[in-house]
Parts: structure tokens; C-alpha cells; sequence
């Protein structure tokens, strides 16, 4: 199986161990879960996107009167 060495700093290395005993994980299973985690949520956040893309046109039918919050006065803070 592949793997990988990565270097930190003390000061990381030291807070890394700390978030990886928060979670009861080793070091390595901590370090190997948040490269998944971060991949999955990549792919989730593009499917999620393909699928707003897809109903965009039937929501904006189906509720005319809705303004994106891109384009209301003041950006999404106006949400």
C-alpha cells in the first residue's frame, strides 16, 4: 500500500497530535481520515452543485418571485 511522509514543525506536529487525541485516533489513522474526509466532501460539494444546476430552471418556475441571494441588494448578506 502507498504511503506518505509529511513534515511539520514542532508547533504543527504538536497540534495535530492534540486534534488526533480529541478524536481518539492515532496519528496516522487521524492524518489518513482527514484526507478522505476532505476528498468526500469535494465530491459531495460537486454533486450537490451538478444537482442545484439540474432543478435551477424548475425551482426558479415553480417560485418566480425568488431573488438569489447573489443578486439581492447587498449580496448573500441580505439572506
Amino acid at each position: 500500500m502507498p504511503s506518505l511522509n509529511v513534515s511539520f514543525t514542532e508547533e504543527e506536529l504538536e497540534g495535530v497530535r492534540a486534534a488526533a487525541a480529541a478524536e481518539g485516533k492515532s496519528l496516522k489513522q487521524y492524518l489518513h481520515d482527514l484526507g478522505v474526509r476532505e476528498m468526500q466532501r469535494k465530491q459531495f460539494i460537486t454533486g450537490a452543485s451538478a444537482w442545484a444546476d439540474r432543478l435551477r430552471d424548475e425551482f426558479d418556475e415553480a417560485f418566480p418571485g425568488e431573488v438569489p441571494p447573489s443578486v439581492r441588494p447587498g449580496g448573500a448578506a441580505a439572506a
